[in-house]
């Protein structure tokens, strides 16, 4: 919501940006300093201060910043499986109608050499990076003193 509220007025002093959440549900403004901070350390956004008022601004769009998070989103929590992320919102996500044909539509109109086996399979992890081979383990000769 932070990011929403950013790209939606552009430069934001950090206490308005508190107050713009506080509308939806109550969350404390060392809350939010914290978060932005973490933004911030990210390379998501920047401020600048004003007397002793630090105004903040994204740095990322929105397609981009959606891109990344939603690509660490699969890596630490669907083991680096597309499908697997879509299956769980399908299965915990109320979806409409309306929805289940877009994503229809959407899906009939992925090209076939696009697609790779892994995102054929949801059981299947992508591999998009090799995995480390494991360490042998070291066998331990007693002390000869």
């Amino acid at each position: 919501m932070i990011m929403q509220v950013l790209w939606d007025r552009r430069r934001v002093p950090a206490r308005e940006i508190t107050e713009a959440l506080n509308e939806r549900e109550p969350i404390a403004h060392s809350t939010v300093q914290t978060l932005l901070r973490g933004l911030k350390d990210k390379g998501a956004v920047d401020y600048e201060a004003e007397g002793r008022t630090f105004v903040f601004f994204p740095l990322m769009e929105e397609d981009a910043f959606r891109t990344t998070a939603t690509r660490t989103l699969v890596d630490r929590v669907f083991g680096g499986r597309p499908a697997q992320l879509v299956a769980h919102l399908l299965k915990t996500e109320s979806v409409s109608p309306d929805e289940l044909g877009q994503l229809r539509d959407l899906l009939a109109s992925v090209e076939p050499d696009a697609a790779t086996p892994e995102s054929d399979s949801a059981d299947q992890p992508a591999k998009r990076r090799p995995k480390a081979k494991p360490k042998a383990k070291r066998s331990r000769r007693p002390d000869s003193r």
